[in-house]
C-alpha cells in the first residue's frame, strides 16, 4: 500500500547515497592494479584521499591500533592488512563490500545496462576515501567514518568539510534517496528538500520496531529495484512506487529541517 501525503517532483534521476559495509572482500585476483585515487569519483579529492590513506597506514601501525580504530580482535588481520594499503590489489567497489546491504542489493546480479545507471547513480560514503562510484576500483580496508584518526582527527568531520563543495556540485537538483546510517550522513547532507531518507520498520499488532539488520537489507533490497527499474525514478513518487511492489509504503513530506521520509514497513 503507498499512502503518500506529498508528491514531490524532481524533473532528473535519482541519485542514491549509500554506506559502505563493515564486511569486505579483499579482489581475487591479488595481481590487480593497486588504487588510483585520481580514477575516484570527484577525482578533485585525490590529495585528501591520499593524506586520510597515510594517516590509516600509520595508526594500523600503532600498538593501541584497535582501540584507535574502535574494532574487536577478531578483525585485527583486517587492520594489519590496512598497513599495505599502498601495494594492495583493487575490484570495483560492488564487489569489495560485501555485508547486509549489499548482499541484499544483489549487485553481481546486475545486467550491463544496470550496471552503468549505478555507475551514474550511486555513491558510498567512506571513512577512507570520503565517497566512491559504485564501480570505482578500491582496495579492502577497515575505517569507519566514526573513526578519529591521530593526526587527522574524526573522519567525519574530516570528510564534512571537504565533501561539501564536491558533493552540492555533484547532486544539485537531484532528489537524493539516503539509505546511509547516522555516522555517514554527518559527512554531507543534501538539502531537506531534496533528500529522501529510507526507513525500515518491522510491524506486528500494530507496533512497529526498527531491527537493525533487517533496516540494511530492506535498503539494499530497494536500492536493487531502483537500479533494475524498467523507467528511471526521478521523483519521490517515483520511489515510492517501485518500494509499494515489495512493502507497504508510507511517504511523510519534509519539513523545518528533516528530509522527506520514506517507510518500509514489513510484517513480523
Amino acid at each position: 500500500m503507498f499512502l503518500a501525503q506529498a508528491s514531490c517532483c524532481y524533473p532528473v534521476p535519482v541519485l542514491i547515497m549509500l554506506p559502505p559495509s563493515e564486511g569486505k572482500t579483499p579482489p581475487n585476483d591479488t595481481q590487480a592494479a593497486t588504487v588510483d585515487l585520481e580514477s575516484l569519483v570527484l577525482p578533485e579529492l585525490a590529495q585528501q584521499r591520499a593524506q586520510v590513506m597515510e594517516a590509516l597506514i600509520s595508526a594500523s601501525r600503532r600498538d593501541d591500533a584497535q582501540q584507535v580504530l574502535k574494532v574487536g580482535a577478531s578483525v585485527l588481520d583486517e587492520v594489519a592488512a590496512n598497513t599495505t594499503l599502498h601495494r594492495a590489489p583493487t575490484a570495483p567497489s560492488y564487489e569489495i563490500y560485501t555485508g547486509v546491504l549489499f548482499d541484499a542489493l544483489e549487485a553481481d546480479q546486475l545486467n550491463a545496462e544496470q550496471l552503468r545507471r549505478a555507475a551514474a547513480t550511486v555513491l558510498i560514503f567512506s571513512g577512507l576515501f570520503g565517497v566512491t562510484g559504485f564501480t570505482d576500483r578500491i582496495s579492502s580496508y577497515r575505517c569507519a567514518m566514526d573513526v578519529k584518526l591521530p593526526e587527522l582527527g574524526n573522519l567525519g568531520s574530516y570528510w564534512r568539510h571537504r565533501l561539501a563543495e564536491p558533493l552540492a556540485e555533484r547532486v544539485q537538483d537531484q532528489l537524493v534517496v539516503d539509505c546511509r546510517s547516522a555516522s555517514y550522513v554527518k559527512a554531507f547532507r543534501p538539502p531537506h528538500e531534496q533528500t529522501l531518507a529510507v526507513n525500515n520498520f518491522m510491524e506486528k499488532d500494530g507496533h512497529r520496531k526498527v531491527v537493525t539488520h533487517f533496516a540494511k537489507a530492506a535498503r539494499g533490497e530497494l536500492t536493487g529495484m531502483l537500479l533494475r527499474a524498467d523507467s528511471r525514478p526521478e521523483s519521490v513518487d517515483d520511489v515510492a512506487h517501485v518500494a509499494s511492489q515489495r512493502w507497504k509504503v508510507e511517504v511523510r513530506r519534509a519539513e523545518k529541517n528533516r528530509p522527506h521520509q520514506l517507510d518500509l514497513i514489513s510484517s513480523s
